[in-house]
C-alpha cells in the first residue's frame, strides 16, 4: 500500500489531478505487481494504512515528505464516501434499546431484537446491537469508522432514534445522552473506549478507568461489544482515597438473550399471537442481565450538564442533537426536558395530515394534534424535521398528492426537512394482514416515481426532503420499493421534466452546493418569508447565481398574541414560558461545505464568514419588525460560537440585546 501512497503524492507533487478512476487504475497495477488480490488494496484500507504509519511510525511518514498541503490533496483522494460530511457536519446515529411503544401502526415492522419499527439490518441497527445499544460504544465505533474515512469529526450532529424518546424512562434518557457526550468528550475510539460495558466507570473528572493492558484491535472490540449487555455492570462500589477502581470486562457482563427464544417469539408476533409489547415484556422484562443493565442506566442532570460544558471546548464539539418522537408526546413539560438535554431538532413521525388515512392505519393520533405540536416546537425554536409516507392503507397518488401539498403549504405545518418515503410491507408489521387481504397492494415503480417528482416539486425553497427509503434490505420488504437508488430515479426523472417545463426545484437538498468550492463575491443573500398561525418565518439563504445553496438561516418571530396564549397556558401547567415578548428565535444557521476542522481555513462556504452575516441580517430584520432581544437555540458545541458574536447564555438559549442602530450587543 505504501507503494499507491507515494504513487498519488507524486501526481500530486506534479499538480495532476487522481480522481477515483486514476485510483482505480493504481490499485489494479499494484495488485497486478504484487501478484495479489486487488481487494487488499482497496480504496478503504488506504487510509487506515497512511494514518497508522503516521501515528506509529513517525520515521517512516517523514521520509514520504509530506507537506500540510500534500496531506490535504492526499486525504481528499483517499476519503471514503465524501457526501457524509457534504452537509459541513459529520452525522453519527445511535439507536436507544428495544423499549415498549405507545403506538401501535399497521405499518411498523416488529423486529423484538430492535426498538419499534426498526429492523436489525439496517445498518444503525445492526451496529447498535453489536454494541448491545450502549451509547459511548455506538458513539466509539462510529467516530473510528468516520475518522479512517477521512472525515473531519470536530463538527458532530448526533442523531438519536428508537421510536418515541418520551416513552422511555427519564433516569434512562438523561443517562443515554451523558454517555453520547462522554464518549465525544473522551476522544472514544475503538481500544481506547471507556464505556462502562466494557470497562471501569469514570472518575469524577470524567477520565475514564481503562483495564489493566488494555489495547483492543477493531476485532476484539467488536467481540467485546457483541459479549455484554449495555452497561451491563453493577453500579460501582464506593472508592476510598486513592483506591483504584476494579476492572470490569466482558468476563463480568451477564450473556446476550438466547438467540433460539428470541427467535421463537419473533414467530409469536410474526403470526400476530403476540404483540410486540408483549415481546419486549417477555424477553427483556424477564432478564436478569437486561434488568441489572437498566439499574445503571441513569443518570443525573449535573452529570449530563457537566459533560455538555466539557464539551463546549472538545475537541468532538455536538452542533447538532436530535431526537424522534411522536406528536402527542409533544408537550410543554416535555420540550424543556429535551432541550436542557441538549436537543436543537426534532424528528416527528407524522405520515399523513389526512385523518382518514391516518385512522386507517392506526395511527391513534389527531390532526389537531399535529398543528399544535408544530406551534409548540417552533415556540420552542425546535427545527422540525417530519417524517411522511406515501402509498399508505387507504390512500392513492393522487390523494399522496394532494396530502403532500397541504403539509407544505398550509399554515398550519409547513416542515423544515421531511423524510419522505413509500410504505413498504415488512412480513413483521400488521399491514400484511391488510396485504394478503387484497386491502393494500404497493404503487407501480411508475406511480410511485411519479408521486416523489410531484411532492418534490411541491417543496418551498425552506424545506430540505432529506430521504426516500428506509435503510430496510431488499430482502427484508415483502412488497413495495426494493430500489436502494429510488432518489436517484426521482432526481433523473426531475431533471428531465424541468429541461421540458421550465419548472424549477426549490427542495433544500437539490440545491446543496455539497462538496462544491463557491465563489463567495458572487452569492448573493435572499429572504424568503412565510407565516404560520403562530410565528411570522424568515428563510435567509445564501445562493449562487444558479439558485444552489451555501448557507441558510431560519428565523422565528413570534407574534405577540400567540406569545401571550401560550404563556398563559404554560402559566397554568407551571411551566415558564420559552420566549417573552419581544424576544425572536434563530432555528437554526448551517453553512455548507464538506466538514472541516474547528478553526481550519479553507475555500468552502463555512470558511468566509457566512454564518456571521446570515445572523447578523437576521438580527437587523428582527430589529425592523420591533424585536429587542434575538435568541437562538445554540447547540452545546457551538454555544463558544455564539458567545463570540455577543450573545450570552440565557435559560434554555443564548441570547442578545439588538442595538437600536443595528447588529448584536452584549449585555
Amino acid at each position: 500500500m505504501e507503494e499507491i501512497i507515494l504513487q498519488i503524492l507524486d501526481a500530486l507533487r506534479r499538480g495532476e489531478t487522481v480522481d477515483e478512476r486514476a485510483l482505480v487504475k493504481l490499485v489494479h497495477a499494484q495488485a497486478r505487481r504484487a501478484g495479489g488480490d486487488k481487494r487488499a488494496f482497496a480504496k478503504r484500507r488506504l487510509l487506515p494504512f497512511y494514518q497508522r504509519v503516521k501515528r506509529e511510525e513517525p520515521e517512516r511518514w517523514a521520509r514520504w515528505g509530506i507537506t500540510p498541503e500534500l496531506e490535504e490533496g492526499l486525504v481528499k483522494v483517499l476519503r471514503m464516501k465524501p457526501r457524509r460530511s457534504a452537509s459541513g457536519v459529520a452525522t453519527i446515529t445511535v439507536i436507544t434499546k428495544p423499549w415498549p411503544c405507545s403506538g401501535s401502526c399497521i405499518f411498523c415492522p416488529s423486529d423484538v431484537r430492535m426498538p419499534k419499527s426498526y429492523l436489525a439490518d439496517e445498518p444503525a441497527c445492526a451496529r447498535a446491537e453489536q454494541a448491545c445499544f450502549d451509547p459511548y460504544l455506538q458513539v466509539s465505533a462510529r467516530l473510528t469508522a468516520l475518522s479512517q474515512m477521512g472525515h473531519a469529526t470536530d463538527k458532530i450532529e448526533l442523531i438519536v432514534l428508537g421510536g418515541t424518546w418520551s416513552d422511555y424512562p427519564a433516569e434512562y434518557q438523561i443517562w443515554f445522552m451523558r454517555e453520547l457526550f462522554r464518549a465525544l468528550n473522551d476522544d472514544a475510539t475503538v481500544g481506547q473506549s471507556g464505556s462502562s460495558a466494557c470497562v471501569g466507570f469514570s472518575d469524577e473528572s470524567g477520565a475514564a478507568f481503562a483495564p489493566s493492558g488494555s489495547s483492543a484491535s477493531p476485532a476484539s472490540f467488536g467481540r467485546a461489544a457483541a459479549s455484554v449487555s449495555p452497561s451491563a455492570s453493577a453500579a460501582p462500589a464506593p472508592l476510598g482515597p486513592g483506591a483504584a477502581p476494579a476492572p470490569l470486562g466482558p468476563a463480568a457482563a451477564p450473556a446476550p438473550l438466547d438467540p433460539v427464544a428470541t427467535e421463537a417469539v419473533q414467530r409469536e408476533v410474526t403470526d400476530g399471537h403476540l404483540s410486540y409489547n408483549q415481546a419486549i415484556a417477555q424477553l427483556y422484562g424477564t432478564s436478569t442481565a437486561w434488568r441489572e443493565a437498566a439499574r445503571v442506566q441513569c443518570a443525573t442532570m449535573d452529570e449530563l450538564e457537566r459533560e455538555q460544558r466539557r464539551n463546549e471546548t472538545a475537541r468532538h464539539r455536538v452542533v447538532g442533537l436530535v431526537i424522534e418522537t411522536r406528536p402527542d408526546a409533544i408537550t410543554p413539560e416535555a420540550l424543556v426536558s429535551i432541550r436542557r438535554m441538549g436537543a436543537t431538532k426534532i424528528q416527528m413521525g407524522v405520515q399523513s395530515v389526512d385523518q382518514r388515512v391516518l385512522d386507517a392505519n392506526g395511527r391513534g393520533i389527531r390532526v389537531a394534534q399535529i398543528e399544535r405540536a408544530f406551534s409548540l416546537l417552533r415556540f420552542f425554536g425546535f427545527k422540525i424535521h417530519a417524517h411522511f409516507m406515501v402509498n399508505l392503507l387507504g390512500s392513492t397518488p393522487e390523494a399522496d398528492r394532494l396530502d403532500y401539498q397541504r403539509f407544505v403549504a398550509d399554515l398550519a405545518f409547513q416542515p423544515d426537512e421531511v423524510k419522505l418515503y413509500p410504505c413498504a410491507l415488512i412480513e413483521s408489521s400488521r399491514l400484511r394482514g391488510r396485504y394478503e387481504a387484497g386491502e393494500w397492494r404497493p404503487y407501480t415503480e411508475d406511480e410511485l416515481v411519479s408521486v416523489l417528482v410531484d411532492d418534490v416539486l411541491a417543496t418551498p425553497a425552506y424545506c430540505r426532503v432529506s430521504r426516500m427509503i428506509r435503510d430496510f434490505s431488499s430482502g427484508d420488504i415483502m412488497a413495495g420499493n426494493k430500489k436502494p437508488n429510488l432518489r436517484q430515479m426521482v432526481e433523473s426523472r426531475l431533471r428531465a421534466r424541468c429541461e421540458q417545463t421550465g419548472e424549477r426545484v426549490q427542495e433544500i437538498r437539490f440545491r446543496e452546493i455539497a462538496t462544491s468550492e463557491v465563489d463567495v463575491r458572487a452569492l448573493r443573500l435572499e429572504a424568503v418569508p412565510y407565516e404560520t398561525p403562530a410565528t411570522s418565518e424568515r428563510f435567509l439563504q445564501w445562493v449562487t447565481p444558479e439558485g444552489r445553496i451555501a448557507g441558510f438561516l431560519r428565523l422565528s418571530l413570534p407574534k405577540a398574541a400567540a406569545v401571550e396564549a401560550l404563556a398563559s397556558e404554560l402559566r397554568t401547567a407551571g411551566c415558564e414560558p420559552p420566549v417573552q415578548p419581544g424576544e425572536a428565535m434563530i432555528r437554526e444557521v448551517h453553512v455548507y461545505g464538506m466538514a472541516a476542522r474547528v478553526g481550519e481555513e479553507g475555500g468552502a462556504a463555512q470558511h468566509h464568514g457566512l454564518g456571521r452575516k446570515l445572523v447578523e441580517r437576521a438580527c437587523e430584520l428582527a430589529r425592523e419588525a420591533g424585536y429587542e432581544r434575538i435568541n437562538v437555540i445554540s447547540a452545546v458545541g457551538t454555544r463558544e460560537y455564539y458567545r463570540h458574536l455577543g450573545f450570552y447564555d440565557h435559560g434554555l438559549y443564548q441570547q442578545c440585546k439588538i442595538r437600536t442602530e443595528g447588529i448584536l450587543h452584549h449585555g
